[in-house]
């Protein structure tokens, strides 16, 4: 068996990779892993899905796992990832199960663990339980019989309690504010629009329709042309799109320009620091953000800390300094005084909420980076770990980083989710940025056939 966890929770095709036998396995290990032993009444889990078809089967797996490991459980539905988080803190939950593949196509479905108060797991207690299902430790636990045997309960108005929740973070409300949202067909067809009317925006929705089978399906966060054309129609004020499990943000301005995570964490840190919210004037990225990002903190004395791809990264920086801000280039942006996790609603609303109090575009909010040219190819590999270690690919690397010295940078890294090797490279201009990644890739290509 390969690595069960990847930079975020177990994700393979459903049926096939991911299978239920899988689900119901890993549900018993987390079950056992997560609650605590000594407690005098059993463990109490919440369990969330998406709006994929696998969902209700995959659902059906750990839900039986759980209760087979004597666990108490709460359905809530389909719901965005964070809504699961926020509601296994307040249901005083043992652990929260997530499934979804994210911004992955409808094929690919995922399980999301959070241990109690919401949180995403470190990594010593994801090994615990990669571990207990290498071995099929599960079979030699003693099973709960009679009484024993957990209940299932379904949870009819968390939405609700996440949405009073979301808006309840506002300090300015979005009157006057129309907004395009982008809901991928995924969770956050019901909620976002709602919190974002809750707060006050005239919404058109988009995308708002899931049938099981079209999540993600040339829509939300990855795909923004249709919202482009959706701002402009409307004239709107700006669009959001969000991810299959709404834990991405993404924004276009009026005239559809496209604001990724990394201008989105530079406006809401300068709006926090004007607040006196933004702990040590300092935000946490991943080292995939744009070097246009450091630049423009720099430039405002904000202090930027880097971490490793993945928000569970920028989640543990964050807990382990105090501190406020951080997110991802791709839209997982992380606030903790409101949330445990990335929030792509949270996000929206307080990116709106910037734009109603001083009365400035979109576009005039996010001038204040100056993004580098940045090329990222994704490369399809038989085996990700060798297409990225392999020493010709190592090579060429170093010999494109002598090249670019101090006007840009080379990442490649392995992708956690997927079997691709990502390639990187910013550079003074994109010609250069194309062709120095063009250059990498062929010889990942080359390493790993597909």
């Amino acid at each position: 068996m390969g690595r069960l966890f990847g930079t975020d929770g177990v994700r393979g095709r459903a049926n096939v990779d991911l299978t239920p036998e899988l689900a119901l396995v890993v549900a018993v290990a987390a079950a056992h892993t997560l609650a605590e032993s000594d407690r005098s009444h059993p463990p109490l889990a919440v369990v969330g899905r998406d709006t994929r078809a696998s969902g209700e089967m995959l659902e059906a797996a750990v839900v039986a796992g759980l209760t087979s490991a004597g666990a108490n459980v709460v359905r809530v539905g389909v719901l965005p990832t964070p809504a699961v988080a926020f509601l296994t803190a307040e249901a005083k939950a043992d652990l929260g199960v997530m499934l979804s593949a994210s911004h992955n196509p409808m094929p690919d479905n995922g399980i999301k663990l959070f241990a109690a108060g919401g949180h995403k797991l470190p990594d010593e207690i994801e090994a615990q339980i990669e571990a207990a299902v290498a071995a099929n430790a599960t079979s030699a636990w003693d099973r709960p019989t009679g009484a024993g045997v957990g209940r299932v309960h379904d949870l009819l108005d968390g939405a609700d309690h996440y949405v009073q929740h979301v808006v309840g973070t506002l300090a300015h409300r979005l009157d006057g504010l129309k907004v395009v949202v982008d809901c991928a067909n995924g969770a956050a067809s019901e909620v976002a629009p709602v919190v974002y009317r809750e707060a006050g925006a005239e919404v058109v929705a988009i995308h708002a329709e899931p049938d099981g089978l079209n999540i993600n399906d040339d829509c939300g966060s990855n795909h923004l042309d249709a919202l482009r054309a959706a701002v402009v129609e409307h004239g709107a004020h700006l669009g959001i799109a969000h991810d299959g499990d709404a834990d991405r943000c993404v924004a276009v301005t009026a005239d559809g320009v496209e604001v990724d995570g990394d201008e989105l964490m530079a406006i809401l840190a300068l709006a926090m620091r004007e607040a006196g919210t933004l702990t040590e004037d300092t935000l946490v990225a991943t080292v995939m953000s744009n070097l246009g990002l450091r630049l423009a903190m720099s430039a405002e004395g904000i202090r930027l800390v880097e971490t490793k791809v993945g928000d569970r990264y920028v989640l543990e920086e964050l807990r382990a300094s105090g501190l406020a801000l951080g997110g991802e280039q791709s839209g997982h942006i992380v606030m903790p005084a409101h949330a445990t996790t990335g929030d792509g609603v949270l996000t929206g609303l307080h990116l709106m909420a910037r734009m109603a109090a001083t009365g400035r575009t979109l576009a005039e909010l996010a001038a204040v980076l100056t993004k580098l040219p940045q090329v990222l190819i994704n490369v399809p590999v038989s085996d990700r770990t060798v297409g990225a270690a392999d020493p010709t690919v190592r090579a060429e690397v170093a010999r494109a980083e002598a090249e670019l010295g101090e006007t840009g940078r080379v990442l490649l890294r392995p992708s956690g989710t997927e079997p691709l090797v990502r390639v990187m490279v910013e550079a003074a201009t994109e010609e250069t940025a194309r062709t120095v990644a063009e250059r990498i890739a062929t010889h990942v290509r080359t390493a790993s056939p597909v």
